[in-house]
């Protein structure tokens, strides 16, 4: 599979994947994504049980056929998951062409995904954990920058792939308030392969954003933005309207950190971001809200565009 892969990521309209986004990316946004020409992806935490997440790896493997853009799927690998052997089994079934590994070591991953010749990212938020991942034999690595959205890094990007490219020639994806097609011709010459974007496909018809989040994203600019620990325990850039809709005080959030926790308990009370939604820098691109495929067809005459205006220069 991995010769396949490899040739699909060469072929997609766009070097793009469209983010996994928690309670966001569902079945309608990967397959739109892939048929309109880019790596569509979706977090397994969006699932509650593995069971469940093999339904849906499988409605993606029979909507999708080999023309399409290849799909990825996000699995969190911190310590504290009780899943990740259960979904690795859902893995192994279903093959998807790419798995991306969060918050966690990508190395138990890499037997299964390898064992089926897929492909293995490892989202990683620093110059350590990207020369970690990539010593245990990644594919490639997402490099989480300064103005990425949810999960967020402090890099500046021109820092951090600068620093990755001295030790490591895998593929490169790179995030952080990427929206425009000028950005993702911008992450190419950096050194990147693919653009990472998140907040541009949240207010998608096809995503699984609640209808308020989606008028909050059209209404909101880089300035609404906050970055806490205070709900998942890791840095996360939220709308700060989302806060405020709570009834919550941004400003008594800016130092609480919240304890890291992905046990998925059932019994557990509402998680404490429930209703807290994230965005990145990017957001003050956004105007409207429409298909995924019309958002691909903006980017590419964006990046088109910007391709034109370079070899100007160049010139």
């Amino acid at each position: 599979m991995t010769t396949s892969v490899t040739d699909r990521l060469a072929q997609m309209r766009l070097p793009i994947f469209a983010a996994p986004m928690f309670l966001v990316s569902g079945p309608d946004l990967v397959v739109s994504c892939c048929k309109a020409g880019v790596v569509g992806t979706f977090p397994a935490p969006n699932l509650r049980t593995s069971e469940e997440l093999g339904t849906w790896m499988e409605e993606i493997t029979g909507r999708l056929g080999p023309q399409d853009a290849p799909w990825a799927l996000n699995l969190v690998t911190h310590s504290t998951s009780p899943r990740l052997q259960s979904d690795l089994e859902q893995v192994a079934k279903y093959q998807p062409p790419i798995v991306i590994t969060a918050l966690g070591s990508p190395k138990p991953v890499l037997p299964t995904v390898h064992g089926y010749g897929g492909l293995v990212f490892a989202d990683v938020i620093s110059v350590e954990l990207a020369r970690k991942a990539a010593e245990v034999g990644v594919d490639g690595l997402v490099l989480v920058c300064s103005g990425a959205g949810g999960h967020t890094g402090e890099l500046s990007p021109l820092a951090f792939v600068e620093r990755v490219r001295q030790f490591f020639d895998g593929y490169i994806a790179l995030a952080g308030a990427i929206n425009t097609g000028e950005a993702i011709l911008a992450s190419q010459v950096l050194g990147a392969d693919f653009a990472y974007i998140g907040t541009a496909f949240i207010p998608a018809e096809e995503s699984l954003a609640q209808d308020e989040y989606r008028q909050m994203l059209v209404d909101s600019s880089p300035t609404d933005l906050m970055v806490t620990r205070a709900f998942t325990g890791a840095r996360a850039s939220m709308l700060v309207p989302s806060m405020l809709a709570k009834g919550l005080d941004p400003k008594e959030l800016e130092t609480k950190v919240a304890k890291m926790n992905f046990t998925g308990r059932k019994d557990e009370k509402v998680k404490p971001w429930s209703g807290i939604w994230g965005a990145g820098q990017g957001v003050g691109r956004i105007d409207r809200i429409e298909p995924a495929p019309d958002i691909v067809a903006r980017l590419g005459r964006e990046y088109d565009s910007a391709r034109a205006r370079t070899r100007e220069l160049c010139a």
